[in-house]
Parts: C-alpha cells; structure tokens; sequence
C-alpha cells in the first residue's frame, strides 16, 4: 500500500464520515477501505478513528494527520497537473452540481466544448435542486442561485440574473393581466418552496417598496415544476429570467409589470469548505465565468 494511496483513503474517510461513504467516491469495495485503514494506523501506532454506532470521528492524532493528509494529496495532484502541463492534463473524473433546470438549460447544453477541450476528463453532473453536502456527496463544483445560507462556503459571485413576473398568454387572457404589485393577491401564484427561499415578493419602483405574499394552489419544490406548471397555464410566477429564456424569446410566456423591480438573483461558484479547489473544478468555474461574460448564460454580467 502506497503512502500517497492510504491518506487518499483516509481524506475521504474523515470527510465522508464513513467507510462506505469513501469507498463510494473512490469506486473500491467497503473492506478495502476498512483494510488501508487499518494497516494504516498499524503502521503509524495510533488509533486515528474512533468507531461508535453514531458513526467515525477523528482523534487528536487523527484529526492533526488529516489536516496534513489532506494538503499532500492536493499538492500532489496539482504537481501531477503541472508536470503534464495544465492546458492538456485534466483528467479523471469531475463532479458537479447544479439545480435540475439550471443543469438541464444552461450547462449540459454546452458541454460537448469543454470536454472538447478536456478528451481525458469525465464529467458527472449531479442535478439536484437541494443544497447538497458537498463533501459528503464528493462534489468538486456546484452552481447555485440566490442566498447563500451557509457564511462558511467558499462562493465567488459569477452573475445576476432579472426575476419577472411571467405567465402565459392564455392565463393572462383568463385571469386579467396586473397592473401593479397588489394585483398579484387576486392571481393564482406558482410558489417555489425552498429551505432558503419565502413566498414573499418584494417590488421597488424609484423610492416606493412594496411586498406581496404569493397565494396559489400549487406549490413545487423545483424549478422544473415552476416551469411545468406556468406552461401548462395554471398560473404566474416570480422567477428567473434563465429559467423561461427561450420560452421569453418565442413568446410562450410573457413578463408584466415590468415597470417594477424585483432583487435579481446571484449565481455563484461553490466549492467544498475546507479543501482547496481543484485544478478541474478551477477550469470549470472559469468556464462558466466565460459562457456567462460571453452572454451564453442569460444572466446579466457581474463584475467581482
């Protein structure tokens, strides 16, 4: 067992939280997990992990190994990146995480030229529209919109998107169209329930504010079910411009009281707390900076 190999293991171990949790992410069986473990505290003559039915946690000696561990492993996969030379030389595998539609509209669509870019790299795109566990789920990268509810995430804000109010022609035909902010009470609201997210929308127009309490019959957990739903003309909607830009273009939907200002939202590049980013997952982000500056995203550009 290499040395290199074993706190690899370990890294994982202590950031997973589990055995399985790392052999999942180093795609080995559980026991050989167990075992590089093992003759690893053999060889070192500590116990690093204390094992209980609530799950593993470091010890002192522990804990103080990871956080060198942890340094070796990044430095050596950046040396391995220099040495090929870092234009050609990505590699294995790259986990990233966006919302479902966000991934589906906005990502997926132009990956064919960074992987162009990139022949030796894979790419795993986990869709998910909760805050996922970074670590624990192994994601390199994640994209997300709006408030961050973690202060100790390691973000760099990468743009701004307009939120409209937006339905279509045909609900707007059978419900009337609003023609200002307290319009919105009589309307049937499409509501986005999320953890970091209210049913509150707030309106500025020059020095006047005012807020509005979305009511609806259908509530959804997704932006794919906000977009299901204001498509099949159930009702509006407060939501990105990203999310309906093509149907914005052709008309399907249409934006109103567009007099009116809503907060824009923030899209942001995210990596996992405590562990410098990857060389991969620094070139991705960059990528999306590009396709954002370039107006292939549709956001508007955010300059910091």
């Amino acid at each position: 067992m290499g040395r290199l190999v074993a706190m690899e293991v370990f890294v994982r171990v202590i950031e997973t939280g589990t055995f399985s949790g790392a052999a999942r992410q180093l795609r080995i069986g559980q026991p050989a997990v167990s075992k590089i473990i093992a003759q690893l505290e053999e060889r070192l003559g500590v116990h690093l992990l204390l094992r209980s039915n609530r799950g593993l946690t470091p010890t002192l000696a522990g804990q103080n190994f990871y956080e060198r561990a942890k340094r070796v492993v990044e430095d050596a996969n950046e040396a391995e990146l220099v040495a090929r030379g870092t234009g050609t030389a990505l590699s294995g595998r790259l986990r990233v995480c966006a919302t479902v539609s966000f991934a589906r509209l906005h990502i997926i669509p132009h990956l064919p030229a960074f992987l162009a870019q990139h022949p030796e790299l894979d790419i795993e795109v986990v869709m998910d529209d909760r805050a996922v566990d970074l670590v624990e789920e192994g994601i390199d990268i994640a994209l997300r919109m709006g408030p961050l509810s973690d202060s100790t995430l390691t973000a760099r804000k990468i743009g701004q998107c307009k939120r409209l109010v937006l339905g279509t022609p045909a609900y707007f035909s059978r419900a009337g169209i609003p023609l200002t902010p307290a319009d919105l009470v009589t309307h049937q609201a499409i509501v986005l329930v999320q953890p970091a997210l209210t049913s509150v929308w707030n309106f500025k127009q020059g020095t006047t504010e005012t807020s509005v309490t979305a009511q609806g019959r259908v509530r959804v957990t997704a932006g794919e079910g906000v977009r299901a739903a204001v498509l099949a003309d159930i009702g509006l909607s407060v939501t990105s411009e990203w999310l309906f830009a093509a149907e914005l273009k052709e008309g399907v939907v249409v934006p109103v009281l567009q007099d009116w200002e809503l907060v824009p939202l923030d899209l942001w590049s995210i990596f996992p707390t405590g562990r410098r980013a990857t060389a991969k997952a620094r070139v991705f982000a960059a990528f999306v900076e590009e396709l954002v500056s370039n107006g292939k995203i549709i956001t508007t550009q955010f300059a910091g």
